[in-house]
């Protein structure tokens, strides 16, 4: 019933900009907490950061934090990751996930119960 969709992965030279976005449905938004992932080729998926829908509590990893910001659109039930200062290591299909149980933010791959199919972000030297 909960649903998923990423959109706005692309190529991007480095230190480039490009904006991610997350459609959901089916959520309790309220009481939802949203996560971005990322995985690279011949590596785990990994933590990028997470927001409480409401936006009052953010978390970032510390390779992103300053470059990446969560965001949201409560009219759009949409979900955002602006991603500034792009590093070619940041090249990862990229997920968004969603915490219907609350509780704490995490970065670990667990706590999230759903998530969307992925989109790819490349960024060039």
């Amino acid at each position: 019933q909960v649903q998923l969709v990423e959109s706005g992965g692309g190529l991007v030279q480095a230190g480039g900009s490009l904006r991610l976005s997350c459609a959901a449905s089916g959520l309790t938004f309220s009481s939802s907490y949203m996560g971005w992932f990322r995985q690279a080729p011949g590596k785990e998926r990994e933590f990028v950061g997470a927001m409480t829908w409401s936006g009052s509590t953010t978390s970032y990893a510390d390779s992103v934090k300053g470059r990446f910001t969560i965001s949201r659109d409560n009219t759009k039930n949409t979900v955002y990751l602006q991603m500034n200062s792009l590093k070619p290591e940041d090249t990862a299909v990229y997920y968004c996930a969603a915490d219907i149980d609350g509780g704490n933010l995490s970065a670990r791959k667990s706590k999230y119960h759903f998530w969307g199919q992925g989109t790819q972000v490349t960024v060039s030297s």
